[in-house]
């Protein structure tokens, strides 16, 4: 690419970028959480189509991925209103190689809405940032990738190969929504997925299990009055808990045989998402439920990790007369996730790095990560490098969620130059 043509990209990019905040604004207005994303992939269906884009835009079925290698059990919800989008852009005489710019429209709910400067879902702008759910993670990282798109044709130039833009749920909870992009058939050279880690390249992220465990206890009025004491579901999860919490020291301790975990100051994390049961203030609880999110080292057997977790709730119950006799139950759903490397040397790492140093004047950098993302199903089930580089987002998951601006617009820069030098560039 010449110096002059890099020039017309890059000032495409910032004239383009008030529209592209805007766009990205449009997005976060939709409280796209579980179950409530069907309304936002139709917005994605029509933005795509107005930029020429070809649509596929299907309602994923359980049934069509179930048996796929990557797929996460879901127990306990319903996919009536999962859908998915893809965007196709095909250029006349395919020159360069072919890529999938994968992003996630589904959100996590937004905490205590009462403690937000602003309500969640009514996007802010202010000091440098956009503030809203979603704003970091991750709906201005897939409008980066669409408006990086929309600069090259600013530009005078369209992809010189596929691109294969990716709209899906899925993401927060079990990766499903990708899982079906690739039984649908779409497969490409790379991969991008713009998740708002900040602009480096990630190197690794570790595997993910979801667990859930259901007590039940011996309901019995609370005082005791009629000499039946009973047995409290919620004090036994409140038993448990220590034995399961354990997992995490004894599991991040293996890092030091780990070949890129090993420097990792604290790589698996064992989270107490939800705990949940009793009915009535005065009753001793009937049920209660505990749902645990837990890493994984990258390369570790999810068959065997899921029998750890098996026999430590077995140990938990045994070390308690009531539960001793009534055990636990355990199910795994959602997240049932291999970690994932990308290997240093590949073409696309080579090709991201040559743009990162025409934006910001210096090479690359590479992290590893403790939080798990869709650029596994690429790499390790379709033999597909897949980056992870992006926008620097504060407080995800959390409250007053927000991405910085600047960095957003670096990173559209970067990836402007990427997909041109990746894809090549054709003129319109």
């Amino acid at each position: 690419m010449d110096a002059t043509t890099r020039q017309r990209i890059l000032d495409a990019v910032d004239a383009g970028f008030a529209a592209q905040l805007e766009f990205t604004a449009d997005m976060v207005r939709f409280p796209s959480m579980r179950g409530h994303e069907a309304a936002m992939q139709q917005f994605m269906a029509d933005q795509l189509t107005a930029r020429g884009y070809s649509v596929d835009h299907w309602k994923i079925d359980v049934g069509d991925i179930k048996d796929m290698r990557g797929f996460a059990p879901v127990e306990f919800v319903d996919y009536a209103e999962a859908f998915n989008v893809v965007g196709t852009l095909t250029p006349r005489e395919v020159k360069g190689r072919s890529l999938i710019i994968n992003g996630h429209i589904d959100v996590v709910p937004p905490c205590d809405e009462t403690r937000w400067t602003t309500p969640p879902f009514e996007p802010r702008i202010e000091g440098g940032r956009m503030y809203g759910r979603g704003a970091g993670d991750m709906k201005s990282g897939l409008a980066a990738g669409i408006y990086a798109i929309e600069a090259l044709k600013s530009a005078g130039f369209r992809p010189a190969a596929p691109v294969y833009l990716q709209s899906v749920v899925e993401e927060e909870c079990t990766g499903n929504g990708a899982l079906a992009c690739i039984q649908r058939g779409y497969k490409a050279d790379g991969a991008l997925v713009p998740e708002p880690f900040g602009a480096s390249i990630m190197r690794a992220e570790v595997g993910l299990i979801w667990a859930c465990i259901d007590i039940e206890g011996d309901p019995q009025h609370a005082s005791a009055a009629f000499k039946n004491v009973g047995a409290n579901a919620l004090e036994k999860a409140i038993h448990i808990w220590p034995f399961m919490k354990r997992l995490e020291a004894e599991w991040n301790a293996r890092k030091v045989d780990h070949p890129v975990y090993k420097d990792h100051p604290h790589p698996i994390r064992v989270n107490l998402g939800k705990l949940s049961g009793g009915d009535w203030v005065s009753s001793v609880p009937a049920k209660a439920r505990m749902e645990l999110r837990i890493g994984v080292l990258e390369g570790e057997d999810l068959a065997k990790i899921r029998q750890e977790i098996a026999d430590r709730l077995a140990e938990a119950c045994a070390a308690d007369p009531y539960l001793a006799e009534h055990p636990a139950k355990l199910t795994f759903h959602g997240f049932m996730a291999d970690g994932y490397v990308l290997q240093p040397g590949s073409d696309i790492e080579a090709a991201m790095g040559t743009a990162h140093q025409a934006v910001f004047g210096e090479p690359v950098t590479s992290t590893i990560s403790s939080a798990v993302t869709d650029a596994r199903f690429f790499g390790l089930y379709q033999d597909t490098p897949s980056l992870v580089y992006g926008a620097t987002c504060g407080l995800p998951h959390g409250i007053d969620e927000y991405v910085e601006l600047d960095s957003l617009q670096q990173v559209t820069r970067v990836y402007a130059l990427f997909i041109a030098e990746w894809c090549g560039l054709e003129a319109i």
